[in-house]
């Protein structure tokens, strides 16, 4: 049995340095031109997201084009780039997304031509500048879909790697916008508070404005419980450039916690205008809420359509910024 073994042992052997050193094998046909090829590197990874600040300043995206291939490239490739917007809808059909096409005047490529040079295998950063301010700029908390193609090269182009998808959303910096002070504030109006059933120091609208979170606003449960929607009228004492909300509910597990709220502002406390529709989470946490288009106003009404497994809502802290 020993030497049985020892024999298949040496035959084992025998096949794997043979096999080792054949000279050639059987490979597939694999030519080198088919990975010579110019491609956008940022396309691998699509849709590429950036989040821009909203500023006067124009905020830059970076696009680049690279030659793959397993030499460095013995002549210069020059390479066109264009913008094609008619991806978008195919994007969205492919994805179940509803990005918006970028307005026209939102965004510049600075090198819609450009050049690897011999030698190297990329044409360096380029720069997608992009206007979020002002006129002709995209609109704040909306998401963009910009497709940038590498349109013709004076090389073969990977065609799956040719479009870039960028995803591009402008939000604002909240610490560039400070919290008004709410001294001059009253509650003109509101549909409805519960003026005892939480005690002689909580439940009426008052008490969304006292900058405490263990008190709030309820609207009325004793002898009778009014069903949505409620609101809230301020008066902040003057017109204000307003940029958004922030919403504080009150600091207990339960119902009642606002869902969806709608803002409606005004200059005059007759003609009222909408100004933003909110969906808040079931949280006890403070939650910030930009308004897409900023309004100038002195008053606002602040009306919860749906609260979460109640009819009722409450409130603790209101604030505007």
């Amino acid at each position: 049995m020993s030497l049985n073994k020892n024999i298949l042992y040496c035959l084992f052997l025998f096949l794997f340095f043979a096999v080792a050193c054949k000279d050639n094998f059987d490979l597939p046909v694999q030519p080198l031109d088919d990975y010579t090829k110019v491609y956008m590197p940022q396309a691998v990874n699509n849709p590429k997201s950036y989040v821009l600040k909203i500023s006067d300043s124009l905020q830059e995206i970076v696009y680049s084009a690279s030659c793959g291939g397993q030499d460095y490239p013995a002549a210069d490739i020059n390479v066109a780039f264009s913008v094609s917007n008619e991806l978008v809808d195919s994007f969205n059909n492919a994805n179940h997304t509803n990005y918006l096409i970028m307005p026209e005047k939102s965004y510049e490529l600075t090198t819609p031509a450009a050049t690897i040079l011999h030698g190297t295998l990329s044409t360096g950063p380029l720069k997608i500048l992009v206007k979020t301010a002002g006129a002709g700029a995209i609109s704040f908390m909306k998401d963009y879909l910009l497709p940038v193609t590498i349109r013709n090269a004076s090389e073969k182009i990977n065609a799956k790697l040719a479009t870039t998808f960028y995803k591009v959303r402008a939000e604002p910096d909240i610490n560039d916008y400070p919290i008004f002070d709410r001294t001059n504030w009253k509650i003109i109006d509101f549909s409805s508070q519960e003026a005892s059933g939480e005690g002689p120091d909580n439940g009426r609208a008052e008490f969304a404005l006292d900058n405490r979170s263990d008190t709030y606003w309820h609207t009325q449960w004793q002898g009778g419980s009014p069903g949505p929607p409620h609101f809230l009228t301020i008066d902040m004492g003057d017109s204000k450039t307003l940029h958004g909300l922030s919403f504080l509910d009150r600091q207990a597990d339960g119902g009642g916690k606002p869902k969806e709220v709608t803002l409606q502002v005004s200059t005059d406390n007759s003609s009222w205008q909408d100004a933003g529709s909110f969906s808040l989470a079931n949280v006890k946490d403070l939650q910030i809420q930009f308004l897409t288009i900023f309004r100038d106003a002195r008053y606002l009404k602040v009306i919860v359509n749906e609260s979460y497994n109640g009819s009722y809502t409450h409130l603790a802290e209101l604030n505007a910024f």
